[in-house]
């Protein structure tokens, strides 16, 4: 095994803000796996809130690399677990390594991830297209720049609910919100109903993260489904979530790769929960990742490479929020800038 990486930071075509913050770049983090003459990618991208920055995966992969490399690969699985012990307070960096190795595993067989698993992409749900926080005028202008059948809108802020009574009147599309943590049980409960008038299909993630009781309280008169994100980081977590969501929203970065994510979406269903997974604004090469889980999923937020000016690969690709699929084996990748 041989690995190398590679940081960017990739500009947003418009300032990306959530109610944690504004970003104008998202710096991400590339790994290039060579394993018996198959070469896998995978990505992390740094995310401030969650105190991992790219330079730190890189100085954890440094500090361990001939530990990475001197690893047998025989299957995905096996090595996630190796890496999840090797580096125990970095899943971003596990993400990374774990989705090249899945990328690998794909071309040893010839075959696409999907197709390794017997899914077929005819039942992958629509992306939605990400609205980030914004004067209404230049959120509109978003909308119109990108006709879209489903738009996520971030909220959690002051004004938020006027944002998207806004919004509405120019569009028919299905709407989603996001809160990231951003609403006091107080205003959720005052939110939501309101929300729910304006036709919007769910909530992702309305309380703080560690909120439980609050939560427990919100679902039980919540006229919308909610979807935990921040409250449901590991696989662990799925369980937790029952009872006080409906749903999970997925991020490979932050549960470590595909290989969790997997079990995450058995556990969840097992317990009648719905599955999202979503982004974190990765490049095509992360993307590719999630278009190869999305037949399995309820919904998919995958929008990464439609909101930023530069990409990293060809691959998947979109039309009007249906995902196009390639051939290519592994995460069906077609070239990487790398």
């Amino acid at each position: 095994m041989k690995v190398e990486y590679k940081i960017f930071n990739l500009p947003f075509r418009h300032p990306f803000t959530i109610s944690k913050g504004t970003k104008t770049h998202q710096p991400t983090f590339i790994v290039k796996l060579e394993h018996l003459g198959f070469v896998g990618y995978g990505e992390a991208p740094g995310i401030a809130y969650y105190n991992i920055p790219v330079e730190q995966m890189a100085a954890d992969l440094e500090a361990k690399k001939a530990f990475v490399e001197k690893f047998s690969l025989t299957t995905p699985e096996r090595y996630w677990h190796y890496l999840h012990h090797l580096f125990p307070n970095n899943n971003f960096l596990v993400c990374a390594l774990d989705m090249a190795a899945w990328d690998i595993f794909g071309k040893m067989q010839r075959k696409p991830l999907y197709k390794m698993w017997n899914i077929q992409t005819s039942t992958a749900p629509l992306t939605d297209y990400t609205i980030g926080i914004d004067s209404i005028e230049k959120m509109l202008e978003k909308m119109q720049e990108k006709p879209w059948p489903i738009y996520k809108v971030k909220v959690g802020v002051p004004g938020d609910i006027e944002m998207v009574a806004a919004l509405r009147k120019h569009t028919d599309a299905g709407l989603r919100v996001d809160a990231n943590a951003g609403w006091s049980l107080e205003e959720a409960l005052q939110k939501i109903p309101q929300l729910a008038a304006l036709g919007v299909e769910f909530v992702e993630q309305p309380l703080a993260k560690d909120d439980w009781e609050g939560m427990k309280q919100l679902y039980a008169q919540s006229p919308l489904p909610l979807f935990a994100d921040e409250s449901c980081v590991k696989e662990e977590d799925v369980k937790k979530c029952a009872g006080h969501f409906h749903g999970i929203n997925i991020k490979l970065t932050k549960c470590s790769g595909i290989s969790p994510a997997l079990h995450m979406i058995e556990d969840a269903k097992r317990l009648d929960m719905q599955v999202m997974v979503g982004c974190m604004n990765e490049s095509s090469i992360g993307t590719a990742a999630i278009a190869q889980l999305a037949p399995m999923l309820h919904h998919v937020d995958m929008d990464g490479p439609l909101l930023l000016a530069e990409d990293l690969a060809e691959g998947v690709t979109f039309s009007a929020g249906k995902i196009i699929y390639t051939d290519a084996p592994g995460l069906g990748l077609i070239s990487v800038n790398f």
